[in-house]
């Protein structure tokens, strides 16, 4: 029995009111940031660029999609070891890092001229809902460790982190369930200011960076050309960029299911409209200018489409507005120091409800579709995808590695194809033991 699809509050092309709007967008941005600014903090690049990026990245993304998705680009981590080791390997120059990262761009490009060419088809033959379910599931359960660690639950964890993270999930839970008015669709917010309110109580926020910060500063770009005010790299074509070209591979299968994930949200088909074509430019267009500013690569973000997901509300001009709110917080350097300080403790509390929401859709996707698991194939299919994605697989081949989502999508489609099909379990048909079926 399929189950019935909860209506959008504002759908995506609505608009909210002004006051209101501001205050759904605001919580986007808080939903985005913490993985955002962690990229660039990792790889030791600036945060102000990488937030910059996001929200530029996000318009781009916009533009290219005609306004008709409601989603937000932030900072891969699919390149962070490969970002690494070409970092590492040119003696702590970025010039392969980012060149790399531009040829990721074009790859999307390209790929997504070859599907305008050919059509999308293919993708209903490729990625059918057997497919597409575990594959959801994975992308938001996959992401489960990360929220897992950062709420405290692991052994020797600090109490106070798990007594916030705790709070911080109790309060936007109940803010969901029972809030009235506008506060029901502003869980997230509220579950962060009462969840950091709680986390300066317990001595878990540091105000230093706040301190230490100005109130206004340029992002420290890095471009590809001698300027007196900007830092520079070189564009270099060698090996260690080539390699993270592979890569791609890898992210255009997280770029199919995000949208899956989103249209399973919204109640559309992203993919066939406004089209895989445009999505793929508008990500490619977004990393290649990103790692043109010194930014990292850009990605869709599960955070918010969890967002979207527990709130029902995928205007695009919410989305829209917390790009520009991202561009114009990345001048602010006080500011931007102040959303730094949220602890860990709170983004683990808000993202164990993200990316769970996430993953939810995925089993939801089953049973609207009604998938048969009295079917054999159907269930090897599901079981070894969710093994390979959340056991820790990988695939080395040399010039790619695949792991993760990627390696279970793959494993997906590749089993649907070969396996055989069979009919539909009718126990009617099944013999009794020790009888022989007439």
């Amino acid at each position: 029995m399929a189950i019935n699809q909860r209506p959008l509050l504002l759908d995506v092309h609505e608009k909210p009111p002004v006051l209101k709007g501001i205050l759904l967008s605001f919580q986007h941005v808080f939903a985005m940031f913490g993985a955002t600014i962690l990229v660039p903090l990792i790889l030791g690049m600036p945060v102000s660029v990488a937030l910059f990026a996001s929200g530029i990245g996000t318009l781009i993304y916009q533009i290219a999609t005609k306004a008709k998705i409601p989603v937000y680009l932030g900072s891969s981590f699919a390149y962070i070891t490969a970002m690494a080791v070409a970092i590492d390997q040119m003696g702590g120059d970025i010039s392969a890092a980012q060149t790399g990262v531009i040829m990721v761009g074009f790859v999307y490009v390209i790929t997504a001229a070859i599907i305008k060419i050919i059509g999308t088809k293919w993708i209903d033959k490729l990625l059918p809902p057997i497919v597409i379910g575990p594959m959801i599931m994975v992308i938001g359960l996959g992401l489960a460790s990360s929220a897992v660690t950062n709420a405290g639950f692991v052994e020797g964890g600090d109490i106070r982190s798990i007594f916030v993270a705790v709070v911080t999930f109790l309060i936007t839970a109940f803010v969901n369930t029972k809030g009235k008015g506008f506060f029901k669709i502003i869980p997230f917010l509220v579950g962060i200011v009462g969840g950091y309110v709680i986390a300066f109580a317990v001595g878990l926020v540091d105000f230093t960076p706040v301190l230490e910060a100005k109130w206004f500063e340029i992002p420290q770009f890095y471009l590809p050309f001698e300027t007196e005010s900007f830092a520079s790299y070189r564009l270099y074509f060698g090996p260690e960029a080539l390699a993270l070209v592979p890569v791609a591979l890898v992210t255009i299968s997280e770029h199919i299911g995000d949208h899956t994930v989103l249209g399973k949200i919204c109640n559309r088909q992203f993919l066939k409209d406004p089209g895989l074509s445009r999505t793929l430019i508008g990500d490619g267009v977004a990393t290649a200018v990103s790692a043109f500013i010194g930014g990292p690569a850009n990605t869709t973000y599960g955070e918010n489409t969890g967002v979207i997901g527990m709130t029902r509300i995928a205007s695009v001009a919410v989305i829209r507005n917390a790009a520009f709110f991202a561009i114009g917080m990345s001048f602010l350097g006080k500011f931007t120091a102040l959303i730094s300080t949220i602890p860990n403790a709170v983004l683990g509390g808000m993202s164990i409800l993200l990316y769970g929401v996430i993953a939810s859709n995925g089993l939801k996707v089953l049973i609207e579709e009604q998938v048969d698991f009295g079917m054999i194939r159907n269930l090897i299919i599901a079981s070894s995808m969710l093994v390979l994605g959340l056991g820790g697989a990988t695939l080395d081949m040399e010039v790619l590695t695949l792991s993760g989502t990627a390696l279970s999508a793959l494993a997906g489609i590749v089993l649907n194809l070969i396996l055989p099909q069979e009919e539909a379990y009718d126990p009617k048909k099944v013999p009794e033991f020790g009888k022989t079926k007439e």
